[in-house]
């Protein structure tokens, strides 16, 4: 294979004549294929009605794919229970109508490429989505998948840039949820540099509220920050909205209303949207010899500050990185003071050990909770922006969504996603409430937190330890749909690292698996104990650290053992639940939970074995022994983070180091 060298002059041409050619052009109609989306969670087999039915529905979105606003829904089986088929497209905004006829035509014919079998399926081209699924999805903002993509060159000025693209990205947002017409589309691009304007795009699918497309791009824009930090483009794509920034016009602009053009300024400030020959106008006054020039000082500088920097290297934290990450999450104060009405009791949600929780609503309506850390918890601002950066890129739909933080002089605030419907034990624990428990939530909410704490050991960029599982830490939006909380405690784990050790044992009595409660030893097993006492409270609906039944069992796991042993674990069950409930489903649970509760933690089920275990008949467990011992206390208390010496041991097949995530910054975050 020959190689061959360019000069720098040579380069410096060809980056030029690539900078003119990409903003001097507007490039036929993308018809390219960018992602899918196949859950695999259910599927249907060929010759069957379900797939009559999608070939009618991909059939009926490509006749209508003419439809002016660029987005169509359908339902095709409306009067075949189990074979309905529901789908939509959607066409990105600035599209003529045969632009987006024509990625329709190749996404519904590619879609069935991608997602042969399943039920449910997404796939995105360059300029257009087109999905279905046997749900009804029609004014709901999927969640999942959150799907980021991004230009692998990265920008000069950094945090400059960062800075710019959270301004103009917020904008082209608020232009899509207020001002996007039919469409729900907006594009806002600013000035970087002299030769480079930032261009962005924000989008939703037209059915949804004002709330539900801010909720959309809420969930894609915080997706940035730990993706795409400093890239000079990225697209994050959902189901329901997408937004894409570059460094060059990658929409057709003259498609778009354009207001006055934008004066330059070199520190970047969010202007309209120009007309799509501003740029063209730009360089043919220009001489491009002068720009040759220009660019040879711009890239012999470069060089020069390279090889500066090779010979006076600067040391730099290697956490800063990531620090600088979260500037694109941070509210200011006035904002949060606003939103909770100067923090008035009468939105107060709660409070503990380490600040109280208000409920806070922002200008643009969307209702969020704040923690307002006690200013005794003792935590840095550096530990505090590091925890901020750990939650946030955490993005599951079974794990609470932190949306940012704000930080003024001693106040440190969290801001999350609302949950109207509190906790877990709100709903568990209580005889009234109970009764809106129905076994299929019941098992619903037990699947979900199961998939949460299997992303949190095995699908996360990181594996984390959560330590302080338990039913007050279940939060419930507005679906019933659990969300893990309160990662304070939480651990993160080196790759190869298979448990730690600790003599500051954090966590609940009850919860706390006996050899970490004992000897400070974690690992993913610590978090299957208690899942699996989770999921005997959820049956029993009976507290673990409160139960006693006189003559009979000490505690909740021996009671539970005691039933199992006898051959009648249907007498477990909340007596809310003893007209609607599948004996299969619980007596699946059961085992699952007392399989979980083993005291020797090689016995206890992986949460993959869980998880397979509880969507499918075919994976069976062994009979569990005796359930581990309880360590009785007097009340549902967690131990204090002050009565153990701050100091950690960890044990890996390496020489990985354990990273430690600050014990007292992220609590519960409504009241119990």
């Amino acid at each position: 294979m020959q190689h061959f060298k360019i000069s720098a002059t040579a380069y410096v041409f060809l980056s030029f004549a690539l900078i003119i050619a990409t903003t001097t052009t507007q490039a036929a109609t993308d018809l390219s294929f960018i992602q899918n989306y196949c859950p695999n969670t259910t599927t249907f087999s060929p010759n069957t009605t379900y797939q009559t039915n999608l070939n009618k529905l991909l059939s009926l979105l490509t006749s209508n794919s003419t439809n002016k606003n660029g987005f169509y829904y359908t339902t095709v089986g409306q009067n075949n229970p189990g074979n309905t088929v529901y789908g939509a497209f959607l066409c990105r905004g600035d599209l003529t109508t045969k632009e987006c006829q024509d990625c329709v035509s190749v996404a519904s014919n590619q879609i069935l490429q991608k997602c042969p079998t399943e039920k449910e399926s997404v796939i995105w081209l360059a300029e257009c989505m087109l999905r279905y699924s046997n749900l009804a999805f029609f004014d709901v903002a999927a969640e999942v998948p959150v799907i980021p993509l991004w230009n692998t060159a990265s920008v000069t000025e950094e945090s400059r840039f960062m800075q710019l693209l959270a301004d103009t990205m917020n904008a082209a947002a608020a232009e899509a949820v207020n001002g996007g017409g039919d469409k729900k589309f907006g594009t806002k691009k600013a000035i970087f540099t002299s030769f480079q304007t930032l261009h962005t795009l924000a989008q939703c699918t037209p059915d949804l509220s004002k709330s539900g497309c801010e909720k959309c791009l809420t969930i894609a824009t915080t997706a940035l920050p730990s993706c795409c930090n400093g890239q000079q483009g990225a697209r994050v794509l959902t189901p329901s909205c997408n937004i894409r920034y570059e460094l060059y016009p990658f929409y057709h602009e003259s498609n778009v209303p354009a207001p006055a053009e934008p004066r330059p300024n070199p520190q970047g400030t969010v202007e309209g949207k120009k007309s799509r020959n501003s740029v063209v106008i730009i360089a043919a006054i220009v001489s491009p010899v002068v720009s040759i020039l220009l660019l040879t000082l711009l890239v012999l500088w470069i060089i020069s500050e390279k090889k500066r920097r090779k010979f006076n290297p600067v040391p730099v934290p290697e956490e800063s990185v990531e620090i600088s990450r979260v500037e694109f999450l941070q509210f200011d104060f006035d904002t949060i003071v606003a939103a909770t009405n100067n923090f008035r009791d009468d939105n107060k949600l709660g409070e503990g050990g380490f600040g109280e929780v208000y409920k806070g609503m922002l200008f643009n309506g969307q209702e969020i909770a704040v923690k307002r850390l006690s200013r005794s918890s003792g935590q840095g601002i550096d530990e505090f922006k590091n925890e901020v950066v750990l939650v946030a890129k955490l993005q599951h739909r079974n794990l609470v969504r932190i949306l940012g933080f704000c930080l003024d002089g001693e106040e440190k605030m969290l801001v999350y996603e609302f949950m109207p419907n509190k906790s877990l034990d709100y709903f568990l624990f209580d005889p009234e409430k109970a009764r809106q428990m129905n076994w299929p939530r019941r098992y619903k909410i037990i699947e979900g937190i199961a998939r949460g704490i299997l992303y949190l050991h095995e699908d996360s960029r990181l594996r984390i330890i959560h330590r302080d599982l338990k039913a007050s830490n279940i939060l419930l939006d507005e679906n019933m749909d659990p969300k893990i909380a309160d990662f304070g405690m939480a651990r993160i784990f080196g790759v190869d690292q298979t448990r730690g050790i600790t003599n500051r044992v954090v966590g609940t009595f009850g919860y706390m698996s006996p050899e970490y409660a004992m000897h400070g030893e974690f690992s993913i097993k610590t978090d299957v104990y208690s899942f699996g006492v989770l999921v005997l409270e959820i049956i029993t609906g009976k507290k673990i650290t409160s139960f006693r039944e006189s003559g009979y069992a000490e505690d909740l796991l021996s009671y539970v053992w005691k039933k199992w042993n006898d051959g009648t674990p249907m007498e477990l069950l909340d007596m809310t639940l003893r007209d609607s409930y599948s004996r299969v489903e619980v007596t699946r649970c059961i085992h699952v939970g007392l399989s979980c509760v083993q005291e020797d933690p090689d016995q206890r089920p992986s949460m993959q074995t869980i998880v397979l275990l509880l969507s499918s008949h075919s994976v069976t467990l062994e009979q569990p022994q005796r359930p581990a011992g309880y360590i009785s206390s007097k009340s549902d208390q967690s131990i204090s983070r002050n009565e153990f010496e701050n100091s950690e041991k960890s044990t890996t097949t390496s020489k990985s180091a354990t990273l430690s995530v600050d014990e007292a910054s992220i609590t519960q975050v409504y009241p119990r």
